[in-house]
């Protein structure tokens, strides 16, 4: 019988937008954190990619929802259903039967205790037998090779979907923090405001995505500036086409508070550094990653603003997922991890 019993371990980023499990050192799954559900049956309909196609598509009879709010599960019976349908993505080695899970998965290092509670909750609903949680700049930290455990201080700005993440870290541990709600989502939100505004247009979050990674900027001169970005929608008024061409001169500046907003959490973070550690910061610079780590110049602005030089961690979108995979294979060395 003991054939039967051995357990499986996967890692989990549950992300606002996007949610990452590893398996066996290897990434499995990687899809939008959609779920589209049958109104009147409250079954699930797509899970993932296919989900996301169905969003702002939809009729009366199917609902998209995104379970994940501010970083956190704003529905738990949709997060549930998701996280249930990404673990049947990944084809175990032996089909007749899906093995108990161990699981690691990470969440804002703001979370309160009910929301934590609620991403264990859902986690072992899902299939985990043992859930572990890590608090998300941690992950990141790890993943982009940094030795959390050290005696030495390292910052870390993970910029998400749903929240900013500000962490200094020392000795496997975060020593100061800064959790704020502007992240990607507050700029998509931006971007569709400002193009209401600016130029009479409606258009939905899918369209302010594609805007904000084909000309998104946070500066106004930019070395290799992206050609403008076409746009199609209604007017607001007459309700006929309109074809807008977007430049990312505009969308620097529809951003800028939003923008300004994670540079006060970077200065707030800095600011309850213990010195020895702020030394330590200086010198080895700042990490971004997140999906928000891309957007053009946020490196350089920052540098300017700050005066400490800030790095975009390679393949900054999957950096919390792999250091999120570390850390499951190390489930009885980092102390940082809560059990549930």
């Amino acid at each position: 019988m003991q054939f039967f019993s051995f357990t499986k371990d996967i890692a989990i980023d549950l992300g606002t937008a996007n949610t990452i499990i590893i398996c066996d050192d290897k990434i499995v799954v990687d899809a939008p954190s959609v779920v589209a559900l049958d109104t009147r049956t409250e079954t699930v309909l797509a899970v993932g990619e296919e989900a996301r196609k169905m969003h702002e598509r939809t009729n009366p009879n199917i609902r998209t929802i995104r379970p994940l709010g501010d970083g956190v599960i704003a529905d738990f019976h949709a997060a549930e259903e998701m996280i249930r349908g990404m673990i049947k993505m990944i084809t175990f080695k032996n089909r007749w039967f899906s093995p108990p899970l161990r699981i690691v998965i990470c969440v804002p290092s703001g979370a309160t205790e009910v929301e934590r509670r609620a991403v264990r909750d859902s986690s072992e609903r899902a299939g985990g037998r043992e859930v572990y949680l890590i608090d998300e700049p941690m992950a990141a930290a790890v993943g982009i090779g940094v030795d959390v455990e050290a005696p030495e201080g390292h910052m870390v700005v993970d910029i998400g979907g749903g929240t900013t993440e500000v962490a200094v870290i020392s000795l496997g541990g975060i020593v100061t923090k800064t959790s704020i709600r502007t992240a990607g989502d507050v700029f998509t939100q931006d971007i569709m405001e400002y193009m209401r505004r600016q130029h009479n247009v409606k258009v939905g979050e899918g369209t302010a995505e594609k805007i904000k990674i084909n000309v998104g900027s946070v500066v106004t001169s930019l070395d290799n500036p992206p050609d403008d970005y076409i746009v199609s929608g209604p007017n607001q008024m007459t309700s006929l086409p309109m074809v807008v061409p977007v430049s990312y001169q505009e969308i620097a500046h529809c951003l800028e508070k939003s923008i300004h907003n994670v540079e006060g959490a970077i200065m707030s973070t800095l600011e309850n550094t213990p010195p020895e550690l702020y030394t330590d910061v200086v010198r080895n610079g700042i990490y971004l990653t997140g999906g928000g780590a891309l957007m053009r110049g946020l490196d350089k602005r920052l540098t300017d603003k700050i005066g400490i030089r800030f790095h975009v961690a390679e393949d900054p979108l999957r950096a919390v997922a792999r250091g999120t995979g570390v850390a499951l294979k190390n489930l009885n060395k980092f102390n940082f991890l809560y059990k549930s």
